[in-house]
């Protein structure tokens, strides 16, 4: 285990060892200390940090993998096409809570995606995954683009049309989230979807795309 990452180890139990029982290391703390280790990282290239990503992510702690993804988000001016194959293989190996796919997908690989639009074909492949995480991950994973404005080549509505019938409550919520987030740049576009949409899409997901739309649209929209 590298050295960086054995201390990573260490403090992340100093932390634990500070928290009254029963309450959990608050992740502002985690980020803090992400930051205090990247800063003394001598080889900061990108081949050498994910590689002490992936060494914090083999140890399947929550707060290790908060780490991870932090300083996989500090490389993004490193990005290139070929990074997808690591964070897919992280996606798939390591992402096993809401919190973990969030993290990930809104930061380190949504912005990938944002950086490398040509990706969103296989991005869409997701939408059949066996697991759900990857299911959630292809919506969730729009989000950056969709909030930056920045979602030329990108087609949300097409992730949300493959997602529509998923039976999985995260899932619809993750679609339902991106849907809110497209409402912010583009309400009319999501307003008219969901109108078309509403005998279809779970109510959770619906609920969860309009939000962001004032309380008497809501009240119009939730009676269709």
């Amino acid at each position: 285990m590298d050295i960086i990452v054995e201390r990573a180890v260490e403090e992340i139990k100093a932390l634990e060892d500070k928290v009254p029982q029963g309450k959990h290391i608050v992740t502002g703390d985690i980020r803090k200390l992400s930051a205090r280790l990247y800063k003394v990282i001598d080889d900061k290239s990108i081949t050498n940090v994910l590689s002490l990503c992936e060494e914090l992510l083999e140890c399947h702690n929550w707060e290790l993998g908060v780490i991870a993804f932090d300083w996989a988000y500090r490389l993004r001016r490193q990005y290139s096409e070929t990074t997808y194959d690591v964070f897919y293989m992280w996606l798939k190996r390591y992402v096993r809570g809401w919190g973990d796919c969030d993290d990930f997908c809104t930061h380190a690989f949504g912005e990938l995606l944002r950086q490398n639009k040509c990706l969103f074909s296989k991005v869409k492949n997701w939408t059949s995954d066996d697991d759900f995480w990857v299911r959630r991950a292809s919506a969730v994973i729009l989000i950056p683009a969709i909030l930056h404005n920045d979602y030329n080549g990108i087609d949300p509505l097409s992730i949300s049309d493959l997602l529509m019938s998923d039976k999985h409550d995260l899932v619809q919520k993750g679609y339902g989230w991106m849907l809110k987030c497209l409402s912010q740049v583009d309400m009319n576009t999501v307003k008219d979807y969901l109108i078309a949409n509403h005998t279809r899409m779970p109510r959770t997901a619906f609920r969860y795309a309009l939000e962001k739309f004032d309380s008497d649209v809501k009240k119009e929209m939730m009676s269709l």
